[in-house]
């Protein structure tokens, strides 16, 4: 059979591919489009031989002499072109498309195949859409379904936090009748006190002491009896032992006007500061309420008992922790404040500030009004740090690169360190290994130092500039690096070669880390942003706004509740660990909390800031070399 089989089988039997290549353009290797034959017997695109024959006069297949002159339309390659383009459109067309194309040539059909076909092609026409509507509804059920799904969520969620409402009101509510019953049972105590004839005769002198009304006897001013006024002195005497009675009834029922005036007053005034930061403060109590005895903070302070008979949760007294810390304040008073005089240049930044070890002395490279000690350094200091074990020891880290430990006593330097290569930003000693110390430098490397030994101990090389270090408060061997890579990383001394953890969120460089406690950490960046880090779980607990950094280091420093830094409006602004907005803020060149719009004052910063342990009272400095003593008031 195959012996027998014609030439048109032949022709069939060549494959399509090499088809294809006898109808391609040698110039431009696509199908031919508008073939030209020329003398030698080659084929080309038109355009592409004319092109061709405009720089060279030569057959780009046979190198044969050429012009256009020998250029001829190749019509029976066209016509099998145009043939071989028919029959790959028909391979690939769609039915439709090859229906459209028979009746477009002229199919007979009769009416009954007509008929026929428009009848399958409307059933066809009638599942499609019937498929369509069902892929719809399937569509707008599972959209349903997933709604339903989140809503439910959503409504135990809120149930759940309602029942926490409920469950808390009705702690708070019995608190609160039992300190009623508790201030009732000792007011009749005090009235049974009273009531007494001889309790009550030791009374009048602590009154009177306080009041420093005299009661011995009236006498004139020549030591006799004044017995013409007895009369209206008895009248005086019932009047004055009335008013002492309902003195001292007042003292102790806790009704004296004036102190229920006060307390009125800054009852207001709490209530005002929560309805300003409802939804931060929402958010914090379901936070820490969902959280419930999963919240690690402050839990091994809690008295367990307590906690039962009061029906208080961890969570609600978290919460309430924060409520009562956040109102109780509402700005920053200026209790004292250091101008710069002429010992201060102009130009001189106070670019850090630190209490010692005992809060006794403060430390800033500038020289202040009548300092206690002044100790001259070769270059700009960047950071200061006192030993937390030795009062007169200090360490500072300047431009040179040099990190320095002092002896504050003598006055001189005990040991200094060069190895750093560039300009050193940050130096801290540990507090719980108080011989060794750790800094940062523009040489994008970290340096553990020990002051018994002239070398450091160890390197660690980063691949950018390091801006801040700082060590945890309860380990030796645990340091937080703030870096121009925008990140924070954790590391563990005795392994560094890579960090326990890298903590990413700030947008640009990490200018400083302090820590609040041994888990939790803060951070700032010149992204006009603050944020609250948990050590422990390895994430982000809060970021806080408000303040401008954009460009400078303006300072930060932390207590167990509250985070402070300064903003290049020459602004302090402090901030409630639990709360993302700021709780209050303090203008330099103002005395109160009304912003100044004195423009010399906006042209600085905010470049230092120190709080005083635990204490409410905050150190700031700005880029004028201006110190103020600020405290936390109501």
């Amino acid at each position: 059979m195959a012996a027998e089989a014609g030439p048109d089988a032949a022709a069939e039997a060549v494959p399509e591919a090499e088809q294809d290549k006898d109808l391609l353009c040698p110039i431009c290797m696509g199908i031919i489009k508008d073939a030209f034959l020329t003398a030698c017997g080659h084929s080309f695109c038109y355009m592409c031989i004319v092109t061709h024959l405009q720089n060279k006069s030569d057959c780009p297949c046979c190198a044969h002499y050429l012009t256009k002159n020998h250029l001829y339309p190749n019509f029976l390659l066209n016509k099998l072109l145009k043939k071989t383009s028919v029959r790959q459109v028909a391979k690939s067309a769609s039915p439709i498309e090859h229906l459209r194309l028979a009746l477009q040539q002229g199919c007979e059909m009769s009416v009954k195949d007509l008929d026929t076909l428009l009848s399958l092609l409307s059933e066809k026409k009638r599942k499609m859409e019937q498929q369509e509507a069902e892929t719809n509804m399937q569509i707008l059920l599972d959209f349903l379904h997933c709604l339903r799904k989140q809503k439910l969520e959503e409504l135990n969620e809120v149930q759940t936090d309602l029942q926490f409402i409920k469950d808390d009101i009705n702690a708070v509510e019995r608190n609160r009748i039992e300190l009623y019953r508790a201030r009732e049972r000792y007011s009749v105590k005090l009235r049974m006190f009273l009531d007494d004839p001889v309790s009550t005769k030791l009374w009048p002198s602590v009154i009177d002491k306080q009041n420093n009304i005299p009661v011995s006897g009236a006498r004139s001013s020549h030591g006799g009896t004044c017995s013409g006024n007895f009369q209206s002195k008895k009248v005086d005497m019932k009047t004055h032992g009335s008013y002492q009675g309902n003195q001292r009834k007042d003292a102790f029922n806790g009704s004296d006007p004036q102190h229920t005036l006060t307390q009125s007053g800054l009852a207001i005034a709490r209530k005002r500061r929560v309805h300003a930061q409802f939804n931060e403060l929402q958010e914090c109590y379901l936070q820490k309420r969902r959280n419930g005895a999963n919240n690690l903070q402050k839990q091994d302070e809690r008295d367990l008992n307590i906690i039962k008979r009061e029906g208080y949760t961890a969570g609600l007294e978290d919460f309430q922790s924060v409520l009562t810390t956040f109102t109780r304040y509402s700005r920053l008073r200026v209790i004292a404040e250091l101008r710069h005089g002429d010992l201060f240049h102009p130009a001189n930044i106070v670019s850090s500030i630190e209490f010692d070890r005992d809060d006794e002395v403060v430390n800033e490279p500038a020289d202040v009004h009548c300092p206690v000690v002044e100790m001259s350094t070769r270059s700009k200091l960047s950071c200061l740090s006192w030993n937390k074990y030795s009062k007169n020891i200090i360490a500072s880290s300047d431009y040179e690169g040099i990190v320095t430990v002092w002896d504050v006593n003598t006055r001189q330097s005990m040991m200094e360190y060069e190895e750093h290569e560039k300009r050193a930003w940050s130096v801290d000693f540990s507090r719980t290994e108080p011989s060794m110390l750790v800094s940062g430098s523009d040489d994008c490397k970290v340096k553990v130092w020990c002051t018994n030994q002239e070398a450091s101990v160890l390197n660690i090389d980063m691949k950018a500039n390091i801006c801040c270090v700082k060590y945890n408060p309860g380990s030796s061997v645990h340091v937080a690096v703030g870096s121009a890579d925008h990140h924070i990383h954790y590391f563990d001394l005795r392994n560094t070669s890579a960090p326990v953890h890298v903590f990413r969120g700030h947008r640009k460089t990490v200018s400083y880390v302090k820590f609040l406690s041994n888990n939790e950490l803060a951070s700032a960046s010149t992204d006009s942003t603050l944020c609250l880090w948990d050590v422990k779980e390895n994430n982000l607990v809060r970021i806080f706004k408000g303040h401008t950094n954009e460009k400078n280091f303006v300072g930060l420093t932390v207590n167990s509740e509250y985070i402070s830094c300064g903003s290049e409006t020459n602004e302090v602004f402090l901030y409630h660990k639990a709360i993302s907005r700021p709780a209050a803020w303090h203008r330099f060149g103002s005395t109160t909390d009304i912003d100044d719009t004195d423009d010399d004052a906006a042209a600085y910063f905010i470049s230092a800031v120190c709080w005083k342990s635990d204490s409410p009272t905050l150190l700031t400095a700005n880029s004028q070399g201006t110190i103020k003593v600020l405290v936390l008031a109501a």
